[in-house]
C-alpha cells in the first residue's frame, strides 16, 4: 500500500485516499479521527450555509420594505435567488428545518447590520426581533 497522505500536508490527496479506502472496505487503514472531524464539519458547514443564505435574504427584504424609493429589479432577483437557493438548501437536507427557526434568529442579527450599512438608514428603523417566523 501506498504512503498515507497527510492529512495536514495535502488535504486534498487525503480525501481521495479516504474515499478509495471507504470505497474498498479497508477500515482498518482509515483515519478515523480526522474523518470524523471532516463529517461534522460537514453538517456545520450546511448550518452556516442557512445561515448565510438568510442573512442576504432578510437584508434584501429589510431594504425593500423600507426603502420602497429605491427599489430595484437586482434588489428583486436577489430575493427569488435566495428564496430558491434556500428552497433547495432546504429539499436537499430535510432535516436542517429543524434548525431553521433558530437560524432565522442569528441571521436576522446580521441582516440588520447589512440593511443598516447598505441603506444609511438609523438602527431604530428595523425591528430588533425578526418579523419572520417560520
Amino acid at each position: 500500500m501506498a504512503v498515507p497522505n497527510s492529512y495536514e500536508a495535502d488535504f486534498y490527496a487525503w480525501t481521495a485516499e479516504q474515499a478509495a479506502l471507504l470505497h474498498n472496505h479497508q477500515w482498518q487503514h482509515l483515519d478515523l479521527e480526522n474523518l470524523i472531524e471532516e463529517i461534522t464539519s460537514l453538517g456545520k458547514q450546511q448550518r452556516q450555509e442557512l445561515r448565510n443564505r438568510l442573512s442576504i435574504l432578510l437584508a434584501h427584504l429589510l431594504r425593500w420594505e423600507y426603502q420602497p424609493q429605491h427599489r430595484s429589479r437586482s434588489w428583486l432577483a436577489t430575493i427569488r435567488v435566495q428564496r430558491r437557493d434556500l428552497q433547495h438548501l432546504l429539499q436537499d437536507n430535510p432535516s436542517l428545518k429543524s434548525y431553521l427557526q433558530e437560524g432565522l434568529s442569528v441571521a436576522y442579527a446580521n441582516s440588520r447590520d447589512l440593511a443598516m450599512g447598505e441603506t444609511n438608514l438609523p438602527e431604530t428603523t428595523f425591528p430588533e426581533l425578526c418579523p419572520l417566523q417560520y
